[in-house]
């Protein structure tokens, strides 16, 4: 049974680099696209907002020297190479899918219009979205919030290398604990860090729905589809 039909994903940049972390591992790249595909093909309607962690972030540019605003445009086109990335994969895979971004980069991808974007899911296309906002000082995880309640998603999907929302970062931390529930206002309150703020105000302002896993298990994101509780439902 399909618990929602239709989702956008968010898929941060790192972790298409796998283990190597930086670049795109060709496995890692194959396997999502193998997930996404087959819950398109169930029928599910899926936009995915992908991040550019993986080539070059923003904010590390600016120690280097980088103006910021520059760093985050040189970011922005780091997206748009791995969106470039996981829509060929999808289409090698008999998937039909459409490239748009915010950025003015014909042919490269289609330029951002949500009338449009809606057709191509409404016609049974996974669509990626790229160049986050198209606005430097915006996340990729604002332009996650942001497409899923334009286009109308039942719910904002991030998936992370973590299997949900914990008292602290469990990579350094482990004593941390795990929430299964756990609500905007605790987020404020703890500090914890599930995506930044102007994405979860976004998110509360608008009663969208997110819920944080762990993209890295293979059939985690078709279990989140067919409603079993997987990771951490943010409300």
């Amino acid at each position: 049974m399909i618990h929602y039909q239709r989702i956008l994903l968010k898929l941060s940049g790192e972790s298409l680099a796998g283990k190597a972390g930086r670049g795109i591992d060709a496995a890692v790249l194959e396997r999502y696209a193998g997930e996404i595909s087959e819950i398109s093909r169930m029928g599910v309607s899926v936009g995915i907002v992908i991040g550019g962690g993986n080539i070059f972030r923003g904010v590390s540019g600016a120690r280097v020297g980088i103006e910021r605003v520059t760093g985050d445009q040189m970011g922005m086109l780091a997206t748009v190479i791995n969106g470039l990335a996981l829509c060929s994969t999808l289409t090698a895979l008999g998937c039909p899918c459409r490239h748009m971004t915010a950025l003015r980069v014909e042919p490269v991808g289609e330029f951002y219009a949500k009338e449009r974007a809606i057709e191509y899911l409404e016609a049974g296309r996974v669509v990626v979205f790229s160049g986050g906002t198209g606005n430097p000082l915006f996340t990729t995880d604002t332009a996650g919030a942001l497409r899923a309640i334009e286009t109308r998603a039942d719910i904002l999907l991030k998936g992370t290398r973590v299997d949900g929302v914990y008292t602290a970062d469990p990579e350094k931390d482990p004593t941390a604990v795990k929430f299964d529930r756990v609500s905007r206002d605790e987020i404020y309150r703890r500090d914890l860090k599930v995506m930044d703020l102007t994405a979860a105000t976004l998110c509360q302002e608008n009663n969208m729905p997110l819920v944080v896993f762990n993209m890295d298990v293979p059939g985690n994101l078709k279990r989140l589809i067919e409603g079993e509780n997987v990771g951490t439902i943010v409300c």
